[in-house]
């Protein structure tokens, strides 16, 4: 039960976008009680851990 709350809690968080489901990387950083810039330095450091449309940046007409 417990894990059916936090499931519709998060579910808010992700959007479709390009035809992708994406979250917000504040929101992801959040989730795991991070700060965005760090959670991003650790999937670069990281990167080959991740599928290459894992992240992607919007452009300015975006």
């Amino acid at each position: 039960m417990e894990s059916t709350l936090i499931k519709a809690d998060y579910q808010s968080l992700i959007f479709e976008f390009r035809g992708y489901k994406i979250m917000v990387d504040a929101d992801l950083a959040a989730l795991y009680e991070t700060e965005t810039k760090v959670l991003k330095q650790q999937v670069k450091r990281n990167i080959d851990r991740f599928p290459d449309d894992f992240m992607f940046q919007l452009s300015n007409e975006e």
